[in-house]
C-alpha cells in the first residue's frame, strides 16, 4: 500500500482536534515496538517552525487512523514518529536545532533509512474532474453536443464547395537561402488551359495575391477566323472578346497559374515589382516620365522624347496588369495617361519632339498603350483615342510594306516590329485592322528575309542578326507561321543556342534579349526552358538592389548595353520589367488550346476551295 503525505492529515476530522504541546519524550512499554493503544490525552503538537506531524491514533474513541508507513513483516504496527537508530523512543524538535523544518519520515530497518513521497495530485484532479462532470447541469452537455454537431456539418458544407477550386501552397523562401525553380518542386503543369489546374502547384514567388475571381477562359477567343490563301497569312477582320485571347493573363485569376505552368518565381516577381516602384518614383509632377532623369545614366545627347518614355513606363505597369481602373500603381497609369493623351493631336499622332528617327517607334509604343488599355478596361472613351492612333499606323505604312522614319517612306525590320505588335494589340482588343496591312508586312519580310526565311537583317542586303532576326520571327509568329514551320524552327535554334543566351558580360543587348523571350515564350517547350533558365536566374541578379536606383537596370554595369547612349537607364529597366512580365503579359499563341481551332480552320477552307 503507498503511503500517506506525513505532513498533512489522512482524516479531515482529525485536523479539529486540539493538539497538546510536544512531550520530552514518549518511551514504548518494554522498549520495544507494540501494538498502540488509545491514549486519553491529546497528542504531541510540532513545534512552531515543523509541519503537524500525523498522529498515529485518532483521539478520544475516534476510529483508527490510516497509518502512515507499510506494517513490515514481523514487527508491531508502525510508529508516529521515527525510531532512532539505537530503536530509542522518539524525540521532540527543538526550535531551531538540529533538522528543524519539515522533513520526510524515515523508517529504520537495520540501520538502512528509506525516503518515501507520494504525490497525490493527480488523484486529486481526477477526482475533481469526474465531480465536475457528474454535477453539470443537463443544459450545459446538450449545449456541448450540439455545438460539435454544427461544426461537424460545417465542414462538411465547406468541404463539398471547395471540391472544384485550385490549391496553390505558396512557400517563403529566407533571403539566404538558394533560389528553388519550379521544376524542382515537382512535375509542372500539363493541361490545354493554365487555369485547368488538376493537381496542387508548389510556386516560388512573391505573387500580387488578391481575392479576384479567376478568369473562366483566359483563351477566350473568336472561334470563327476568315482566312486567306496568300503565303501564309491567317488574318482576318475579328473583335476578340473582353478579355480577350492575349491580354487575360494579366488578370489575377490567371496570372498566378500562369507564373507556375511557364516557370516563373518568387525572384521573378519581386524583379518585376522593385522594377515598379522605381519607375513610380521617376513620374514627373506632369505625369510624364523622361529618358533624362531624375535617375542617373539617362539618354547621352541630351534629347528628351517625353512621349517615348511616358509609352514604355505605362506598358510595364499594364504588363503587370495595372490599369486606370485598379492596381497597386493605378495612381500612376492615371496621371501617365492624363499627360500622354494631351500629346495625341488630330491625326492621331503622338510624337511631337525628340530625334526624327524616333517618330514612329514613339507612335507604335503608345499605341500598343492605348491599345492595350481599351482591351483592359473597355473604357469607350479610350476606344476613339486608340482607333486614331491605329489609324495615324496604318496611314503611315510604306509602299515597302514595312514602316521606317518617315511617313509613308522607307522600311526596316526594326521599326515595324514596333508597329506590327502595335496592330496585334489593336486586334486583341477588337479594334478593326485590314487584312492587307499585315499582307504588306509580310510582303516586306519575304523580301528581306535570309537563310530560306529563317535569318533577317536591318534593312535590304546587310548581314543578318539574332537581334533582327528575333523580332522578324515574332512578327511571323502573329502573322501565321505555324510552329512546326522549318524557317521558323531554324530560326529560333539560333537565337536560343548557348552563345545567343541572356550574358551581360558578353554582347549585351537587351533589345534582342526582349524579342527573344517573346518568341521562345510562343514556341515554349524545350525553346523555352533553354530561353528561361537562364533569364530567371540571370535578370533578377543583375537588377540593382541598393541605393536611390534600386529597382533598376544599370545600363552601364557590369558592362554596356548596346542601346544605352540611345535609351538610358529607363529604356533598359522598362525592356528588362517586359521580359520577366513575359509568363502572363501574353499568352503563347501556339498553346494546345489554340493550335488545333487554327488547323482545323485551316483544313476546312482548303475543302471548301477544293470543293468550289
Amino acid at each position: 500500500m503507498g503511503t500517506t503525505n506525513p505532513y498533512q492529515p489522512a482524516d479531515p476530522r482529525i485536523a479539529s482536534i486540539p493538539q497538546a504541546q510536544p512531550l520530552p519524550e514518549a518511551v514504548p512499554a518494554g522498549g520495544a515496538p507494540s501494538a498502540p493503544q488509545p491514549a486519553s490525552a491529546p497528542q504531541a503538537r510540532p513545534t512552531p517552525q515543523a509541519q503537524p506531524m500525523p498522529q498515529a491514533q485518532p483521539a478520544g474513541g475516534a476510529q483508527p487512523m490510516p497509518q502512515a508507513q507499510p506494517i513490515r513483516p514481523g514487527q508491531g504496527m508502525p510508529q508516529a514518529r521515527p525510531l532512532s537508530p539505537g530503536g530509542g523512543a522518539p524525540q521532540a524538535r527543538v526550535p531551531g536545532g538540529p533538522g528543524a523544518g519539515p522533513r520526510p519520515i524515515v523508517l529504520a530497518s537495520d540501520r538502512k533509512a528509506v525516503v518515501r513521497e507520494r504525490d497525490k495530485e493527480l488523484e486529486e484532479e481526477e477526482e475533481v474532474t469526474s465531480a465536475a462532470v457528474k454535477n453539470s447541469p443537463p443544459w450545459l452537455i446538450s449545449a456541448a453536443v450540439h455545438m460539435a454537431l454544427l461544426i461537424i456539418l460545417g465542414l462538411i458544407v465547406m468541404a463539398a464547395q471547395m471540391d472544384n477550386r485550385v490549391s496553390l501552397d505558396v512557400t517563403m523562401v529566407p533571403e539566404d537561402e538558394e533560389d528553388i525553380w519550379a521544376e524542382e518542386l515537382g512535375r509542372q503543369v500539363e493541361v490545354d488551359s493554365p487555369l485547368a489546374i488538376h493537381e496542387t502547384e508548389e510556386m516560388i514567388s512573391e505573387l500580387a495575391i488578391s481575392d479576384l475571381p479567376e478568369v473562366e477562359d483566359p483563351f477566350a477567343a473568336p472561334p470563327e477566323l476568315e482566312l486567306v490563301d496568300e503565303g501564309n497569312m491567317i488574318t482576318s477582320d475579328i473583335h476578340a472578346k473582353i478579355p480577350g485571347y492575349a491580354l487575360s493573363g494579366r488578370e489575377e485569376g490567371s496570372k498566378r497559374g500562369l507564373l507556375g505552368k511557364y516557370g516563373g518565381t518568387r525572384r521573378t516577381e519581386e524583379a518585376v515589382m522593385a522594377g515598379l516602384v522605381w519607375l513610380a518614383k521617376q513620374q514627373q509632377r506632369d505625369g510624364s516620365w523622361s529618358l533624362l532623369g531624375p535617375y542617373s545614366d539617362g539618354v547621352q545627347g541630351g534629347i528628351d522624347n517625353k512621349a517615348a518614355a511616358t509609352s514604355m513606363a505605362l506598358l510595364a505597369f499594364q504588363g503587370a496588369g495595372n490599369t486606370t481602373e485598379k492596381g497597386r500603381f493605378r495612381t500612376n497609369v492615371v496621371r501617365g495617361w492624363n499627360w500622354l493623351l494631351k500629346e495625341l493631336d488630330g491625326n492621331g499622332c503622338f510624337y511631337h519632339e525628340g530625334p526624327i528617327h524616333h517618330r514612329f517607334y514613339t507612335q507604335g509604343q503608345a499605341t500598343i498603350a492605348i491599345c492595350e488599355l481599351y482591351g483592359m478596361t473597355q473604357d469607350k472613351k479610350y476606344k476613339e483615342v486608340a482607333e486614331r492612333a491605329v489609324k495615324y499606323c496604318v496611314n503611315g505604312q510604306s509602299p515597302l510594306g514595312g514602316w521606317r522614319y518617315d511617313f509613308q517612306g522607307d522600311s526596316d525590320v526594326s521599326v515595324t516590329g514596333w508597329v506590327v505588335m502595335a496592330m496585334q494589340s489593336a486586334k486583341m482588343a477588337g479594334l478593326e485592322v485590314r487584312d492587307d496591312v499585315f499582307r504588306n508586312v509580310e510582303r516586306f519580310l519575304d523580301k528581306v528575309a535570309q537563310h530560306d526565311g529563317s535569318r533577317y537583317p536591318y534593312r535590304g542586303t546587310e548581314a543578318p542578326t539574332v537581334t533582327m532576326t528575333a523580332e522578324a520571327l515574332l512578327c511571323r509568329q502573329y502573322l501565321g507561321w505555324p510552329q512546326d514551320d522549318p524557317r521558323l524552327v531554324a530560326g529560333v535554334e539560333w537565337i536560343t543556342s548557348p552563345e545567343n543566351l541572356i550574358d551581360f558580360n558578353k554582347g549585351r543587348n537587351v533589345y534582342y534579349w526582349y524579342y527573344a523571350t517573346q518568341v521562345a515564350h510562343h514556341m515554349e517547350g524545350d525553346y523555352w526552358k533553354r530561353w528561361n533558365d537562364v533569364m530567371r536566374e540571370t535578370m533578377p541578379r543583375q537588377q540593382v538592389q541598393s541605393g536611390a536606383e534600386r529597382g533598376s537596370w544599370d545600363p552601364t554595369r557590369p558592362t554596356l548595353d548596346q542601346w544605352a547612349p540611345h535609351g538610358g537607364r529607363l529604356y533598359v529597366t522598362c525592356l528588362s520589367i517586359y521580359m520577366l512580365e513575359v509568363y502572363y503579359r501574353h499568352l503563347p499563341i501556339y498553346t494546345k488550346i489554340y493550335t488545333p481551332l487554327l488547323r482545323r480552320h485551316h483544313q476546312e477552307q482548303l475543302k471548301k476551295s477544293a470543293g468550289d
